[in-house]
């Protein structure tokens, strides 16, 4: 009986490990490659931003075709396929010399992690695993959040050793000789599709329509908006961040690399607490973290020589926070909306999320100054956290209603 199937332990290890590697070598990488393609290709802050913004918009324009595809049972071509871009992307990557080759290579690697990150892996597993898709979900974020870990000092060392170009030929590498057979060989068996709609009928089914239309999914949906653009904006621009706060070279990687860990800390303490903490409460506190991380980091430079200490508190508060944020975000859906058709509901925030994901990066570049830094750009997405942390807090309190 499928509704009783508990996650297979041996198919969310190996999707946990491509996640570790496409989330650090695509997605953690652009952070380290800004200041050298700046120097190399003559860039100003604001025209690098824009690639990692290009590379977000495109994931999120195709957010939606690719759940339509999973949820069609297409998983293992999607997120197969997906690897081999992202492969290929890498190695023209390694060859640009100019901004429009710059700018080309970044959207195709956004259309690469639209079919491997945690959206559709996410999808996958909930789609397989029904009555135990957030314990896979979990168990799966345990590796996929060390990839900054694990790949910010891995890929900072090739760039100092073998430079940027021959970095990225081998991270390029790992795409192509592990993620791709890894998907391409674990994916088999994907379960039967729901119905296709009877001819003549909506693109989509009356009840997702409804969905779409629901209190708790358009608040979600502001949640989702709001937080995914706060996660993706500090990651991008992390390095120089805390570079220009006068930290030393080591502190520079080694602050990044260290919210991996904590994120997986944070989702240790969530796998083994849940069942004795309410989860509706977890799910009302745990965007909190962010907006009280980016708190701190905001007060860090009045604390002078201590400052480094500030930060710290800010890596845990904030690292703990988007590690579980990761948890709540790939289920809120299935648990106030519809698990059904979740791939789908999830595709449907993906231009919302395209846009605001895409332009948070840029923004704050745009918000950078030689004088004041990032201090405009953190209150900017500190507001943006307290708003999205409401709005999931709303669509709790709609759901609950309506099925009481």
């Amino acid at each position: 009986m499928e509704n009783h199937v508990q996650h297979d332990h041996r198919l969310v290890g190996w999707l946990s490990l491509a996640q570790l590697i496409s989330w650090g070598s695509v997605f953690y990488t652009f952070a380290l490659l800004m200041a050298p393609l700046e120097r190399e290709l003559g860039l100003s802050r604001a025209q690098s931003s824009l690639a990692f913004s290009l590379a977000l918009l495109m994931e999120g324009l195709m957010a939606y075709p690719v759940g339509r595809w999973i949820d069609r049972g297409h998983e293992r071509v999607v997120m197969t396929a997906s690897s081999l871009l992202a492969g290929i992307c890498l190695l023209l990557h390694s060859q640009v010399s100019g901004i429009a080759g710059f700018y080309a290579v970044w959207a195709g690697l956004g259309v690469a992690m639209a079919g491997v990150l945690y959206s559709p892996a996410f999808a996958v597993v909930t789609r397989r695993f029904p009555n135990d898709f957030r314990r896979a979900i979990i168990t799966m974020t345990f590796l996929g959040g060390l990839a900054s870990t694990v790949f910010i000092p891995l890929t900072a060392w090739l760039i100092a050793n073998w430079g940027w170009r021959q970095a990225l030929v081998t991270l390029a590498l790992f795409h192509l000789l592990l993620c791709a057979p890894l998907h391409a060989c674990i994916l088999r068996g994907a379960p039967r599709p729901l119905p296709l709609p009877a001819a003549g009928a909506t693109l989509l089914p009356p009840d997702v329509l409804r969905l779409l239309r629901s209190a708790p999914f358009l608040l979600i949906g502001v949640f989702v908006v709001l937080l995914m653009a706060v996660t993706v904006a500090l990651p991008a621009h992390m390095v120089n961040l805390l570079r220009e706060n006068g930290l030393s070279e080591a502190w520079v990687i080694a602050i990044p690399a260290s919210i991996g860990v904590i994120q997986v800390l944070g989702r240790l303490l969530l796998f083994f607490f849940e069942h004795h903490f309410d989860l509706h409460l977890a799910n009302r506190l745990i965007p909190c973290l962010v907006p009280l991380g980016l708190i701190a980091l905001l007060a860090a430079p009045l604390f002078g020589a201590a400052q480094v200490g500030v930060v710290l508190l800010f890596v845990l508060l904030y690292g703990m926070g988007n590690g579980m944020l990761t948890i709540v975000k790939g289920t809120a859906i299935a648990q106030y909306v519809n698990r059904d058709h979740v791939a789908t509901l999830n595709g449907a925030l993906g231009l919302p999320l395209a846009l605001s994901r895409a332009a948070a990066p840029l923004l704050v570049g745009l918000l950078w100054s030689p004088a004041l830094g990032y201090s405009h750009a953190l209150w900017l997405l500190l507001g943006m956290s307290l708003a999205g942390a409401g709005a999931l807090m709303l669509a709790q309190r709609h759901a609950l209603a309506s099925e009481s």
